[in-house]
């Protein structure tokens, strides 16, 4: 501008129009210091002032973090942002996150401000996360009603991506009978098109998704695969998945968050587990953060771990058993993930206490710790503990499950199942299964899974003919299910065992059975075998 003859180098003053004075300081201070500090609020007019002053780096920097950064809460902001500047990667990753979530984010006001062909491109996607066709109709509604006078008439142009072949005839007729269609200049045409149809269009991605539970095992060692089971025992349909051991390593732990994120603890090295994230388009797992074991010097044999969600946030929690002076002890480490700096943060440990045999998950905001002896309750509002009344009966307490404003855990041999509730800080005994096969029983070695699946309480055990090892088949055994009926306060048999695995049972090592809404028709396959 200065030095190429422009008319800028001639003037005394020079305005740098839609530059914000604050960003043009952020870019002066990288300039001198070589240093850049990128934030979520920052982000969008950092990338456009390095777009105008064609900073490439800061650029580069941006729109990494930007993808980076992609989650409900952000993806339509960011997707309109970088539809605007056609960024490909954030766009990459926000269609996808905005098409998952789509129940939620459609009522946004982000989703409200996009122009009529960011809404068409993203009502007109396969992969749309909703049960009915009817959210997508409603979703428009909204967008158009929001600016009525100024968008009424694109409803000609909107109405072809409702697939309507996907609707009842009653919802046809309500949409036909809307006050946006029928005042609408072009009505007649726009019911002509409802009426012809949408016979092509495919079912939308959710509209195939159940609620599944999810066990792993590892297959015959010389075969390097591991294999994945997600099976909904009401519907009694499943998946099975297989995937390179490089791919996933050992399984620790699992949990689903409320935005149906599934994420699962493996085994990197003897420092440290990575955290893995289910691609569900893809259905393949990506690698998401490392974290630090931070072992005790005298640490007997591997941690239990544990991974949750509670209120957006991931936890990791470690109890690690040690040996000190000669006397057997815990050590307690618990980390928060920080989302806007990508960092795992230490959180306040428990008092010194006996930790042996203990389980634990969120419930109502806090993470709840259960021992044989005590019960250890988390604020993460407080970064604090404090204790509360623990179970009288469990004492190997084996798996532990939330439901609404109860905690239930059981033992290892199943024979003592508690309800605990957080407001009351108050137990309740139930009444344990009675097996329907008297010469079966559940393996006292074996691992129940407590887990809960669309408002009921299960348990998954794993079952043996009561035999002579030395003289019988092996292959007997099977893993069932049970179902808790509240009303009646007794357990019933599902009439559902799991199918059989390749070499073992199924499990999850910590005796956590994550549930989560799973897409039984993905529009795509990748390098895995599903069954």
């Amino acid at each position: 501008m200065f030095t190429s003859g422009m008319a800028e180098s001639r003037q005394k003053t020079v305005v740098l129009q839609g530059l914000d004075a604050g960003m043009f300081g952020e870019i002066l201070s990288y300039i001198y210091s070589g240093t850049l500090h990128v934030s979520l609020d920052k982000v969008q007019p950092l990338y456009q002032a390095a777009d105008l002053l064609q900073l490439d780096y800061v650029r580069d920097t941006c729109s990494s973090y930007m993808a980076m950064n992609v989650e409900r809460s952000t993806c339509v902001d960011l997707y309109r942002f970088a539809d605007v500047f056609s960024i490909d990667s954030v766009l990459r990753k926000c269609l996808p996150c905005v098409c998952r979530h789509f129940a939620k984010v459609a009522s946004s006001e982000e989703f409200c401000s996009l122009s009529v062909n960011q809404m068409t491109q993203i009502i007109s996607r396969d992969e749309l996360d909703v049960k009915e066709e009817t959210t997508v109709w409603e979703a428009v509604v909204r967008w158009v009603q929001h600016s009525r006078e100024d968008r009424l008439h694109h409803l000609p142009s909107i109405l072809p991506h409702i697939r309507f072949n996907l609707l009842t005839s009653d919802d046809t007729a309500a949409i036909l009978e809307h006050p946006l269609v029928r005042e609408n200049p072009g009505s007649s045409e726009l019911r002509n098109l409802a009426l012809r149809g949408t016979t092509k269009l495919k079912r939308r991605f959710g509209m195939d998704a159940e609620v599944m539970i999810i066990l792993f095992r590892s297959v015959e060692p010389c075969e390097d695969t591991r294999e994945m089971l997600c099976v909904n025992p009401r519907s009694r349909n499943g998946i099975k998945y297989s995937y390179r051991m490089d791919t996933i390593p050992a399984v620790l732990t699992a949990t689903v968050t409320s935005d149906n994120d599934i994420y699962i603890l493996v085994e990197e090295s003897i420092d440290a587990v990575s955290v893995l994230q289910y691609n569900h388009l893809s259905e393949m797992w990506d690698k998401k953060w490392s974290v630090h074991r931070d072992t005790p010097k005298r640490s007997l044999g591997s941690p239990v771990e544990n991974l949750f969600e509670v209120d957006g946030y991931l936890f990791y929690l470690a109890v690690h058993d040690t040996l000190e002076r000669g006397k057997r002890l815990v050590s307690v480490r618990m980390k928060k993930y920080q989302w806007l700096t990508d960092q795992w943060q230490d959180c306040s440990k428990p008092e010194n206490d006996e930790l042996r045999f203990f389980v634990a998950t969120p419930c109502c905001g806090q993470i709840y710790l259960f021992t044989h002896t005590e019960m250890h309750r988390y604020d993460p509002s407080q970064d604090r503990w404090s204790m509360g009344t623990p179970p009288r009966t469990i004492l190997t307490p084996t798996s532990v499950v939330a439901m609404g404003t109860e905690i239930f855990c059981t033992d290892r041999s199943v024979s003592n199942i508690a309800a605990y509730d957080v407001e009351a800080d108050s137990w309740r005994e139930l009444e344990v299964p009675g097996w329907s096969e008297p010469d079966r029983i559940p393996q006292d070695l074996g691992n129940p899974m407590l887990f809960a699946q669309e408002g009921q309480l299960h348990v998954l055990v794993e079952c043996y003919k009561s035999r002579d090892y030395g003289e019988s088949n092996i292959d007997d055994d099977y893993q069932h299910i049970y179902v808790y009926d509240r009303f009646s306060g007794t357990w019933r048999d599902s009439q559902f065992t799991l199918p059989a695995a390749s070499n073992g049972p199924w499990l999850m090592r910590e005796c956590v059975l994550p549930v989560a809404r799973m897409y039984t028709k993905p529009p795509g396959q990748d390098d895995h075998t599903r069954d």
